[in-house]
């Protein structure tokens, strides 16, 4: 079976404070759902209040990171059997979060 991403940015979710509660609930009913059908890996929310840190090859960390790559909003990691079902998935968060996601591929790693 093959691992997908799916995620959005943070100011991809745009809705309204009496929405949010509904959101949440949706959201966490399709996360139940995927552990209940045995897909569930792990997913979550980036903390955007903790600042990120690269950790350069020679183990030194700094402040700053690469260019263009600001990592926000909510990431979820299925496996599935096929790329259709990651699309169906997909479906389901976008509908649950209010917001489109983008769906990719990790690549086959037997070790993982």
């Amino acid at each position: 079976m093959t691992k997908y991403l799916i995620s959005f940015p943070s100011s991809a979710m745009v809705v309204a404070d009496e929405e949010f509660p509904d959101v949440v609930a949706d959201s966490h009913a399709v996360v139940a759902e995927a552990k209940a059908a045995g897909v569930w890996v792990f997913g979550g929310g980036i903390d955007e209040g903790v600042a990120p840190v690269l950790v350069a090859a020679d183990g030194s960390a700094g402040a700053r990171l690469y260019p263009g790559s600001a990592l926000t909003g909510g990431f979820t990691v299925l496996e599935l059997p096929t790329r259709e079902d990651a699309l169906e998935w997909a479906r389901k968060i976008a509908v649950a979060c209010r917001c489109a996601q983008e769906l990719r591929e990790f690549g086959y790693d037997p070790e993982s």
